[in-house]
């Protein structure tokens, strides 16, 4: 017993000197509202240099998570980002990954932090390539916008219910989403972005074990773009 004991230990030192992750328990999937972003003091909006985006949500990014509410980070810093490696889903991710932070860019430093940050710390299961795959093939499947409209739900800088939003949003997905909200100049909560988890292979949505902190009025704005 004492053999098998420290041979265990043996390899659970060895697998730390090496770097291997003991994993994550779930993702988050966020997806933002790009009328939102620009609408508000809290960030600098600039087009990326591929011009105006769509009025769709897009990606901000797969996050691995904890059941307890944190998350891993910056995991691997000996794995940055490689265009080369992504160079077929390139115009795919400039359509629904785009980044509207200043000063414009075609979108590679957004895809970096992204995949230097969070991204790494899946590695285990999803290289480079298939991070980014699985994080598009999650935005076919979860068409927020066309969920939201079906129940009348239009970005026409109105304001909503937000739970008429959430309920939208789980009918069109079949998971319960978590909103978040910024403010635009004036002080006003609007819809910002949506939380949907996905299981820790990015396969398949399920129900978030966890929600992130923070809260929405019960009326928010959902902004033009």
């Amino acid at each position: 017993m004492k053999c098998i004991a420290l041979i265990n230990f043996l390899v659970l030192q060895c697998l730390a000197i090496l770097g291997v992750s003991k994993g994550f328990d779930f993702f988050y999937f966020v997806q933002q509202w790009p009328g939102s972003y620009c609408d508000s003091d809290k960030f600098s909006c600039c087009y990326p240099t591929t011009g105006k985006p769509a009025a769709d949500f897009s990606i901000h990014g797969l996050w691995p998570n904890y059941r307890n509410g944190s998350y891993p980070q910056n995991c691997d810093p000996n794995n940055p980002f490689n265009e080369s490696e992504t160079s077929d889903l390139i115009s795919s991710m400039r359509r629904n990954w785009p980044s509207l932070s200043c000063p414009s860019s075609s979108g590679e430093s957004f895809w970096s932090h992204e995949w230097e940050k969070h991204g790494t710390c899946s590695e285990s299961l999803l290289d480079q390539h298939s991070y980014f795959q699985t994080a598009l093939t999650l935005r076919q499947q979860t068409n927020i916008l066309q969920s939201l409209k079906s129940a009348g739900i239009i970005p026409d800088g109105g304001s909503y219910s937000l739970a008429n939003i959430k309920d939208a949003t789980k009918n069109g997905t079949g998971y319960t989403p978590w909103i978040e909200c910024n403010e635009d100049s004036s002080g006003n909560s609007q819809l910002y972005e949506v939380y949907l988890c996905v299981d820790s292979s990015g396969s398949n949505l399920i129900e978030c074990p966890v929600f992130p902190k923070g809260k929405c009025g019960s009326e928010i704005e959902f902004p033009t773009f």
